[in-house]
């Protein structure tokens, strides 16, 4: 049986990126297929969009050989604060305070801007061989016993032993494979967005709990923040049609004064959240990661960890079927990645579902059992401990590539 390759990857975006150069440095053949033309992909502007990335997705950067060359542009994350209260009536005094020193492992995580990450992990896929399709959509799928033939739009065919569908929430690589999914909209959006701000922030991260939901302040690299501010549709969309000076009215009672006068740096964006997870993870000849399995409320900003996760995951079966001389691309060893990672995310799924739940309204009882909760968890070390290692991406089942070692 003739293949052109060994993996097509559907969807040029970070981890459809990252997973590329994973599988090509463990000597697979990949065929990579995006819509969008590269320079689109990796812009070098600024343009404040930023991701907080934990220890455990840190990690497989670095061991793939990609944090090099951000790593001096990072921002590391030395403590968090959560609180919860009103716009324009500061915080309640229960808080909950995070803090790196109570992990041997360093900073809790990284912020590091989107133009930055972006073109590093092209430049690092441009290195290991990639067959790069650009401009092109893949527009059909057909799986038999042997291995998967793809229709692109441009009337090519490749013939593969699989296909990754790394396209979004929306993905048409799981729609053909026939995999549902499963969710519900939250009715709320966030404004994304940077500041400038007068006073220095310290490496510390921000969750203010309001009653329409969370605000998210995340230190950038010199005096600046990612903003990630959850508001009712309607609302955010009165907000996102303000010009800037109207804006920034809107964001400072909800920021408050505590570092100093704030400016808008960047571009302004709008997200609608939801809660959407596939049923599946695989199909025949088919598996899904990042957005295209899962997609969860942005409360705790694991996203794209979880992403990497599933990334790690995958190319460490994949590699370890292959060096077994097993069909890598047949349903029961894609299942093994499927049982490794459905567990978690269904557990993040939950948790990201319950405390937006539980935080974004305005009810005095739970205001009062959130409150007492945020303060007993600060007065117990090790839960306090414990919630650090999970944000940190230091629990569970760890792929290589999140434990810094080779595939």
């Amino acid at each position: 049986m003739n293949f052109d390759t060994d993996i097509v990857i559907a969807g040029g975006g970070l981890n459809g990126t990252t997973l590329g150069i994973a599988l090509a440095s463990a000597g697979l053949d990949v065929t990579l297929v995006d819509p969008l033309p590269k320079e689109s992909r990796g812009s070098s502007d600024f343009d404040g969009r930023g991701y907080a990335l934990s220890i455990g997705s840190q990690r497989v950067l670095k061991t793939l050989g990609v944090w090099s060359n951000v790593a001096e542009q990072a921002q590391p994350i030395l403590d968090i604060v959560v609180t919860d209260g009103r716009a324009g009536e500061g915080p309640s005094p229960f808080l909950l305070h995070f803090d790196h020193t109570e992990i041997e492992e360093g900073p809790m995580g990284f912020m590091i801007e989107d133009r930055l990450l972006r073109p590093a992990l092209l430049s690092a896929l441009d290195k290991t061989g990639v067959k790069q399709i650009e401009t092109t959509r893949l527009i059909d799928q057909t799986p038999d016993a042997n291995g998967v033939t793809v229709t692109l739009s441009d009337g090519r065919l490749l013939r593969s032993r699989l296909l990754v569908g790394c396209d979004g929430k929306t993905s048409s690589v799981a729609s053909r494979a026939g995999i549902r999914r499963t969710g519900w909209r939250y009715g709320q959006t966030s404004l994304v967005c940077a500041i400038a701000h007068e006073k220095p922030h310290d490496g510390t991260a921000h969750q203010f709990f309001m009653p329409p939901g969370p605000l998210a302040i995340l230190p950038l690299p010199g005096n600046r923040s990612s903003i990630v501010w959850t508001e009712t549709d309607a609302e955010a969309a009165r907000i996102q049609a303000l010009d800037d000076l109207g804006y920034l009215e809107e964001l400072r009672p909800r920021f408050g004064d505590f570092l100093g006068e704030i400016s808008l740096a960047g571009k302004r964006f709008t997200y609608p959240l939801e809660l959407s997870i596939a049923q599946r993870f695989v199909g025949e000849r088919v598996a899904l990661l990042g957005d295209a399995a899962h997609a969860v409320h942005p409360i705790a900003g694991q996203g794209l960890n979880a992403g990497l996760k599933d990334v790690a995951a995958l190319a460490e079966v994949l590699v370890d079927a292959r060096r077994r001389g097993e069909d890598f691309g047949r349903i029961d060893v894609l299942t093994r990645y499927q049982q490794w990672r459905r567990f978690d995310t269904a557990t993040l799924a939950l948790a990201t579902d319950t405390f937006n739940r539980l935080f974004s309204n305005d009810n005095s009882v739970l205001r009062m059992v959130r409150d007492l909760g945020l303060g007993l968890t600060n007065a117990m070390p090790g839960l306090r401990r414990g919630f650090i290692r999970e944000a940190a991406g230091l629990t569970g089942d760890l792929p290589r590539l999140a434990q810094g070692k080779q595939l």
